[in-house]
């Protein structure tokens, strides 16, 4: 089936002026990334690209058409000669008042394709800078992009977005868990633990990585089952959203922490094993174990499939272990880090 990219003009692929309207050469400005990325999508993938915009009471006195056309010309013709083409060109000018069913957010610029059997609306997506195009990709059932890093728009698109979700329940623990590799570190936790709560945001805000994570375990028996159920989710959940790997760093990071120094080497080679090196003299740090402390990192390790080498020295019991989950999370943001301009498995084997 086919697939559309939506692409928005106007705050999207140009600089929009206060005034919301390009009538002047000297308005023009390109967003940074916007050429190169469109490119790479115009040459790597088979999406249809549409320009769908809005121009307010273009062809009205307070628009004229003569002041449009030279420079949307002179787009196209821009993109062209870096070899971004439209397949089709979509523009309402109506005013927002006039409540029109061709004015985006509705839908009647695109009828014709989202009536054609032909069309996979939900492979497709809408790129755009405003809400009016969120709800535009909604009402359409398309997909969308938030317009801000190019770079990773093309990405995102190309390889796929890299999220999972993870249930396991037991007779001891029920436990969800989602990620968002791609994400910006947004973070619902609740296992029931106040101090694990806080280890298991460390991933997510440090690595980039939208982390949910809601535990309902034993804890009136005690924090084991907790604990270790989850670094067992969590590992599952991160393998299955990492897919085939490809394009990915691999490998991973070490940080200090006040007093303390921390270091978190990974690899994602597919081979799970964990070095251990960092002594506890607390028995507890919150209501968190210490000896729980490797149990965690090796059941993470089993279930992502990864080799973990974490060592740590210093004197606070406390920076010690925030240490590890922090310098854990860098690593992790730096081995998931994916190149889609060499989108090769990073391994001589051929396999990970």
């Amino acid at each position: 089936m086919k697939r559309v990219l939506f692409i928005d003009r106007d705050g999207t692929i140009i600089r929009e002026p206060e005034d919301e309207q390009i009538d002047a050469f000297e308005k023009l400005q390109f967003v940074p990334g916007a050429i190169s990325a469109l490119r790479f999508l115009r040459e790597h993938t088979d999406f249809e690209f549409v320009m769908v915009s809005n121009q307010d009471g273009l062809g009205t006195d307070s628009f004229p058409e003569p002041t449009f056309w030279p420079v949307h010309n002179f787009i196209l013709q821009t993109l062209e000669g870096e070899g971004v083409t439209f397949d089709d060109i979509l523009i309402d000018r109506h005013f927002p008042d006039d409540n029109a069913p061709t004015r985006k957010p509705q839908t009647g610029m695109v009828q014709k394709y989202m009536n054609n059997a032909d069309y996979d609306m939900a492979g497709s997506y809408v790129i755009g800078d405003r809400e009016t195009d969120r709800l535009f990709a909604r009402n359409i059932g398309c997909q969308f992009q938030q317009v801000g890093d190019w770079a990773k728009i093309a990405e995102l698109i190309f390889a796929g977005e890299r999220t999972a979700e993870v249930r396991r329940t037991t007779k001891e623990t029920d436990i969800l868990v989602r990620v968002n590799l791609d994400g910006t570190g947004r973070c619902d936790i609740e296992t029931g633990l106040g101090f694990f709560d806080h280890m298991l945001e460390q991933i997510g805000r440090h690595g980039m990585i939208d982390l949910t994570v809601h535990v309902k375990g034993d804890l009136h028996v005690d924090e084991h089952h907790t604990i270790e159920d989850t670094a067992l989710a969590l590992g599952e959940c991160i393998d299955h959203a990492l897919g085939s790997k490809r394009g990915i760093e691999r490998y991973g990071y070490s940080l200090p922490m006040d007093d303390c120094l921390c270091q978190v080497a990974l690899d994602f080679g597919g081979r799970p094993w964990l070095v251990w090196d960092a002594e506890f003299r607390r028995e507890k740090i919150g209501e968190m174990p210490t000896e729980m402390f490797l149990h965690f990192f090796k059941s993470l390790s089993d279930a992502a499939r990864m080799n973990l080498n974490i060592r740590a020295e210093g004197q606070n019991e406390h920076h010690k272990i925030e240490g590890i989950f922090k310098a854990l999370a860098r690593s992790l943001k730096m081995a998931v880090r994916r190149d889609i301009y060499h989108y090769e498995l990073p391994s001589t084997k051929g396999m990970l």
